[in-house]
């Protein structure tokens, strides 16, 4: 991709439990290897137990990088709205996330301070690094960003977003919501796939070996005749709705014969919760469920790489059970009534052929059948156009690197 030289900073949300953060970072360094790369966040993490990165904190970075020319790229994400605060509290370990937001939640001003402090960095935007940051600062990109809530973020945030993308070198959005958003602002942003559509291409190997072992592997001897793989965030976790989820689900393995896989895309703070799991396993009434206790990447993506069918709130869940050929339909969150996700966006920009995009729970089982008759080949035929597309960006980035300042 590049020819060897210094490392190139990777920054991204890669220092939280995550899907597709955790994923980024590998999909880059295999995309621009041999140049060595570093891979921050905002905190200092470890999240090798989970198949993750060994993640340095920015600040900390920018403060060593002494007068050495720093390349750095935003590696993917919906990046361009995540403030400083929620960042923070994400990258706490679990049991600290529900002290930290029961005092700073509903405090503005003290929750921005206390950000500031925990983190070291000055900034409203926790994943959009300022060239300021480094002394000499070399090729700064954004690849494959998000951002389709920039409209209603508050207005020192959006200034903050079109300030950080002027001083961008190369710049890529995943969805026309997000492109359109920033064109208003005055930026232009070429289209590009989000990178985890390349998970099949580049670790296809090593997603097959995680299928044939381990967790992934007592699931498929299990489920004879196929299954679901089930996932919602948090945010679904009231009675009513799981209630409501649980009668489809049913439904659904009653018509299918398939078994239902729960499993957690991202374990995070406001993430995904295995309390909630469980709860929904107790509404439940008929078909055989197995709640995937695994957390490890590779496991993730072998238990949708094998999956009859991907039933989710996760973005990065349909996209790397796309990769593989998988159909999949991604469930409306309860506060998006009216409003256009991140995942009815990046459906709509790359994924306009398939049969369902999102949908409320109410109309779960009735959209079920229509995926699960739609062409494996048609699917697995389109998942190579899209790992086609989302290389280019990066094979772009060999000159402009290449001629960073030495």
């Amino acid at each position: 991709m590049t020819r060897a030289g210094p490392p190139i900073i990777l920054f991204g949300a890669c220092d939280r439990h995550n899907l597709g953060d955790l994923l980024f970072p590998h999909i880059a360094q295999a995309l621009l290897a041999p140049r060595p790369c570093l891979i921050a966040g905002v905190a200092e993490r470890d999240l090798t137990p989970f198949g993750g990165h060994r993640v340095a904190a920015l600040a900390r970075v920018s403060a060593d990088w002494g007068d050495r020319p720093a390349d750095l790229i935003h590696v993917g994400g919906e990046l361009l709205t995540c403030g400083l605060y929620e960042a923070a509290v994400m990258t706490l370990p679990p049991d600290q996330a529900p002290a930290a937001i029961a005092r700073y939640d509903a405090d503005a001003m003290g929750r921005q301070a206390w950000a500031e402090a925990l983190l070291g960095l000055w900034q409203r935007l926790a994943y959009l690094a300022p060239k300021a940051l480094f002394r000499r600062p070399g090729r700064f990109i954004h690849l494959a960003l998000g951002g389709v809530d920039l409209p209603r973020l508050p207005a020192a945030m959006r200034a903050e977003v079109i300030d950080r993308l002027r001083e961008s070198d190369a710049l890529t959005v995943r969805d026309r919501v997000s492109q359109a958003a920033l064109a208003e602002a005055g930026i232009a942003a070429e289209l590009a796939p989000d990178p985890a559509v390349l998970v099949a291409e580049l670790f296809g190997t090593r997603v097959a070996h995680h299928a044939g072992r381990g967790e992934p592997a007592r699931v498929r001897e299990h489920f004879p005749r196929g299954y679901l793989a089930v996932q919602f965030a948090a945010e679904f976790g009231d009675d009513a709705t799981l209630r409501g989820l649980a009668e489809q689900l049913d439904r659904i393995a009653a018509d299918t014969g398939l078994g239902l896989v729960l499993f957690r895309a991202g374990a995070a703070p406001w993430h995904d919760d295995l309390g909630v799991y469980r709860r929904l396993l107790g509404f439940l009434r008929g078909p055989d469920a197995w709640l995937f206790e695994s957390l490890d990447l590779w496991d993730l993506c072998a238990l949708l790489a094998g999956a009859r069918a991907y039933v989710g709130s996760s973005l990065h869940g349909r996209i790397v059970a796309s990769a593989y050929g998988v159909p999949g339909i991604n469930l409306l969150r309860p506060v998006q009534a009216g409003r256009t996700g991140k995942q009815a966006a990046y459906l709509a920009t790359w994924h306009a052929g398939e049969a369902i995009g999102v949908v409320p729970i109410a109309t779960l089982a009735a959209s079920a059948g229509r995926v699960l008759d739609q062409p494996i080949d048609r699917l697995a035929a389109e998942a190579v156009g899209r790992a086609r597309e989302a290389r280019q960006p990066w094979s772009a980035l060999g000159p402009l690197l290449d001629a960073s300042p030495a």
